[in-house]
């Protein structure tokens, strides 16, 4: 927008009026407008303080779950590894023991695959409706086949109704014709899929179908339990999972061998170690991020006055306060329940953590390493160090209500409303300056007049004195 000052000196004044009307507008816009500046600067400052501490929580959170994975524990107190992990892996828990175990994988669980007797006319055979029921485990499962069905469209029924149960079902040609299979996921003896309720579909799952267009039943071997030895002794499980047969010690078996495969646990010292840092590290992480956001910097004469966005702000200070306090409180551990017997000190100067590798080498050769599991997940989900502290901060880092989420909220309707203060100032001066203008405009001009009516009479004077000279 133009500005209505003139620039040029008046012109009947002699005046700057550009000048006098921009030292009066200056003086009157100057308090507000550093008023608004200040509070503009301070509220960007805060709201990109706040974005970093909720990223800062996030990263922190990230680490936190997956130090918590059950599929994969990050502080069992012992390892288990397997000779052969092409035959069988194995995961310890914290009630493991030392020891070696020679395991030999007899066969694994299978489950159940059937086939239907074949259909000449392929995937488009007409099939009848009614209700197909697909039998396992002493369980029904009823699938609705409608009017009109074709073998693909009642393939896709049972897909569509079954899926969710682990089982399913496709079409598989041959010389004879099409066939319905289906198939489980369920593995162990007695899993077998029966099929009745529609003709030409049904399937005795205790018959093995021979090939022939009528044949109809499983395919291959009946669904079977796994079967491993244990130093010689054998256990059978319904999945290829055999959990807890070793007091501690689970294991996944891959493939059958006669040969058998060592495996061994011992103490997790080094696994351990690495994730104990884990933890230290996304701690440090949290409370470095805080301290920048919070500690004031020192001036050009050394003193601490140059404020951080959040300096003096009670609400980081609470965060570290209900984060601290967990890190303190007595876990549910027995003989291990504070992280100061790991050789985890904190620091007085920032309140970082650090590992005391001696510490922690020493309380390994105790025996606590089984415990450290039970301090870090608890004996249920809210009593390990990991819940708790994640409980701490939920009430920061929550979704609409919490406390990041309404401090950016204020923030925000703070940074509009000094938006509207800038726009209502500007405003204002844009009408005061074209006011003044107008004023020292229109008195330029009456002095301009009153000038010329001078210089008219002063004339008119000179020339009456003239006349009476010459006569």
């Amino acid at each position: 927008m133009a500005s209505p000052i003139t620039t040029s000196t008046g012109l009947g004044s002699g005046l700057d009026v550009s000048s006098i009307v921009t030292a009066l507008v200056n003086a009157d816009k100057s308090a507000k407008q550093t008023q608004i500046n200040t509070q503009t600067t301070l509220n960007t400052a805060k709201i990109s303080a706040v974005g970093s501490l909720k990223s800062a929580l996030t990263t922190f959170q990230t680490a936190m779950t997956t130090l918590k994975s059950t599929t994969t524990p990050a502080f069992s107190g012992f390892a288990a590894t397997s000779s052969a992990t092409s035959v069988l892996t194995a995961t310890s828990d914290n009630t493991a023991v030392n020891g070696s175990y020679s395991v030999t994988v007899k066969n694994l669980a299978t489950s159940s695959k059937v086939a239907s007797a074949s259909f000449a006319g392929g995937a488009t055979s007409a099939i009848p409706s009614g209700t197909l029921k697909i039998s396992q485990n002493g369980t029904d499962y009823d699938v609705t086949i409608p009017s009109g069905a074709t073998l693909q469209s009642t393939r896709d029924a049972i897909n569509t109704t079954l899926q969710t149960k682990g089982i399913t079902a496709n079409i598989v040609t041959d010389t004879n014709g099409s066939r319905l299979v289906i198939g489980s996921t369920t593995t162990g003896a007695g899993s077998d899929i029966s099929v009745s309720g529609i003709a030409g579909l049904e399937i005795d799952g205790s018959t093995k179908m021979d090939g022939t267009t009528t044949s109809a039943g499983y395919i291959g071997s009946l669904a079977a339990d796994a079967t491993v030895e244990i130093d010689g002794l054998t256990v059978t499980s319904a999945s290829n999972t055999i959990s807890q047969a070793v007091g501690g010690l689970n294991m996944t078996l891959v493939a059958a061998s006669t040969t058998p495969v060592t495996v061994t646990v011992a103490n997790n010292t080094a696994g351990l170690k690495t994730s104990l840092q884990s933890f230290i590290d996304a701690y440090n992480g949290l409370i470095t991020s805080i301290n920048t956001l919070t500690k004031a910097t020192e001036d050009s004469d050394g003193n601490l006055t140059v404020a951080a966005a959040l300096t003096g702000d009670s609400m980081p200070r609470s965060l570290i306060a209900a984060v601290r306090n967990e890190l303190v409180a007595p876990g549910a551990g027995s003989s291990l329940s504070v992280l100061a017997q790991l050789g985890i000190r904190t620091s007085q100067s920032d309140g970082t953590l650090s590992l005391d590798s001696t510490k922690f080498t020493a309380a390994m050769d105790k025996g606590l390493g089984g415990e450290i599991q039970t301090l870090f997940n608890g004996t249920d989900s809210t009593n390990g160090l990991i819940s708790r502290m994640s409980a701490a901060i939920e009430p920061y880092t929550k979704a609409g209500d919490g406390i990041l989420a309404q401090r950016s909220t204020n923030l925000s309707k703070q940074k509009s409303d000094l938006a509207d203060q800038q726009d209502a100032l500007d405003l204002r001066i844009t009408n005061l300056t074209a006011m003044l203008t107008a004023k020292y405009n229109a008195m330029d001009l009456l002095v301009g007049q009153m000038k010329a009516t001078a210089t008219s009479i002063t004339s008119f004077f000179d020339t009456l004195n003239a006349q009476q000279s010459n006569s």
